[in-house]
């Protein structure tokens, strides 16, 4: 599990707002579209690999994937959000 006050310091690198952890029914949700293929990263490549958890942007836009205690914050793998806690 990614460190609580990591969480805290975290936030987008493309617009610096502040992002939040997606509780498991939302992981859960994210990960039966990456099954289903049509989950993307925001330059439109589907997603194949599952997610651990994720950290949403507080403006709900995009997700930061987290696999292996790993927040992923790349822009470009950052996931157009279709579901969202």
């Amino acid at each position: 599990m990614v460190d609580k006050n990591l969480i805290e310091i975290l936030c987008c690198p493309e617009t610096k707002q502040s992002v939040s952890l997606i509780d498991a029914d939302a992981v859960k949700k994210i990960n039966d579209g990456i099954k289903a293929g049509s989950v993307f990263t925001r330059n439109g490549a589907t997603v194949k690999e599952a997610i651990d958890g994720g950290l949403l942007r507080e403006d709900g836009k995009y997700l930061y994937p987290i696999r292996e205690d790993i927040p992923i914050m790349l822009i470009d793998e950052a996931l157009a959000v279709l579901v969202a806690n």
